[in-house]
């Protein structure tokens, strides 16, 4: 073998770093693009059995006739099922049944015309093409490509409209969500409770920041994943949520992450605890959580308030933007949060909880055979350690 005399740098290590950039970046966009290829073929062949009325013309075993048709043609091949050819016809039907025009389905997917773009796989991508009708066949709409087959069948099984199902289309794109976040999301109803929660950022923060602050807070969360007494308090609360807190990230959505439970800040000599501090990577901020397992009164926006300022003097770094708050209470007024927001300088938020589990008080506590039992050991125990005693005097 023949020997190299290499000298590397500093150099050459920012080159080859970009030449392996380069090369991912190649392999995403071939990814990319046989997606949007084999997502076209399926939507062709879906409009074919719609256009052509192939049920109709050749009988009800049509479908079952085309995969063996296929698959004998193309053995090496999946995704040629009966079921899947099934689901190739009703996702064109589900864009295809839709009455909607261009203006509306461009409000709903982000586009403002031809140049808008949605950052994604590490780079900018255009999405020209519009659902239009030509013919009475519907073209194939390039946003579709960015979503994987999968995807798509979950997302015309389980919505109810076109306005719900381009939601969670966009929410695929813009946050990479794999299958099982995407169907956590939609069992999260995120669709109708995304962007619910009462707030002041649309006042307290500039654009865009104050709409994507606003988009991700939920009215609502589901805490069903945790189990608690009847009679729990805020640290049951919070402790319960720091040991599922994988799950709390969950349900709070994409982008949050957790810095940490009852975050001391010293003010003026005196030591405060926050009670759930984290950081939201899109938002590059800071999220203080205030949790509360009453309904909403007006102190709590003071107290709210308060923290956020602290965070914004004693932690938040000069290229953070700036924290914002949000408290989750049992309950909420919405006059009484609206009054209560005036005058005040910092981005605040309210939403409640709902579903938390309660424990089974029955099935937590010992059986009276359980206590005569534990009576018994203990008494033996005693008796042993007397006679021990007695022994050594």
């Amino acid at each position: 073998m023949k020997s190299h005399d290499v000298h590397l740098d500093s150099k050459y290590t920012q080159w080859i770093a970009e030449v392996k950039d380069r090369y991912r970046r190649a392999q995403i966009k071939a990814a990319v693009k046989v997606n949007a290829e084999q997502l076209r073929f399926n939507w062709q062949l879906g409009r074919d059995l719609v256009i052509k009325k192939a049920e109709e013309k050749w009988g009800t075993g049509v479908v079952e006739q085309v995969s063996l048709d296929l698959k004998a043609e193309f053995p090496d091949v999946t995704g040629f099922s009966t079921t899947n050819l099934w689901y190739m016809k009703k996702w064109y039907l589900f864009y295809a049944s839709a009455e909607t025009d261009r203006e509306a389905f461009d409000s709903l997917t982000g586009l403002q015309g031809n140049g808008q773009k949605l950052h994604h796989l590490g780079g900018e991508r255009n999405y020209p093409e519009r659902l239009h009708q030509s013919g009475g066949e519907i073209e194939f709409p390039l946003l579709l490509s960015y979503v994987p087959w999968r995807h798509h069948i979950e997302i015309i099984t389980k919505c109810k409209s076109l306005d719900e199902a381009l939601f969670y289309i966009r929410k695929t794109i813009e946050n990479g969500y794999s299958r099982s976040a995407l169907l956590n999301v939609i069992e999260a109803d995120y669709y109708h409770t995304s962007g619910a929660a009462i707030t002041n950022y649309s006042d307290r923060l500039p654009m865009p920041q104050a709409q994507l602050a606003q988009e991700i807070m939920k009215g609502n969360y589901d805490l069903g994943f945790i189990t608690l007494p009847a009679n729990y308090d805020e640290k049951a609360l919070e402790n319960a949520l720091e040991q599922n807190i994988t799950r709390f990230l969950l349900e709070l959505g994409t982008g949050f992450a957790f810095v940490g439970r009852q975050k001391e800040i010293v003010v003026s000599g005196k030591t405060r605890k926050i009670d759930l501090l984290f950081y939201h990577i899109r938002l590059r901020c800071y999220v203080v959580v205030e949790l509360k397992v009453t309904a909403f009164e007006p102190e709590f926006a003071g107290k709210l308030n308060f923290y956020v300022s602290a965070v914004d003097e004693l932690i938040k770094a000069a290229d953070d933007n700036p924290t914002i708050g949000l408290l989750i209470c049992k309950d909420m007024d919405r006059t009484e949060v609206q009054w209560s927001f005036r005058n005040v300088s910092t981005p605040l938020g309210v939403a409640t909880y709902s579903n938390v589990q309660i424990a089974n008080m029955e099935a937590v506590l010992p059986t009276a055979e359980q206590i005569a039992e534990r009576v018994r050991q203990v008494e033996e125990e005693f008796n042993l350690s007397r006679e021990a005693a007695e022994k050594e005097q």
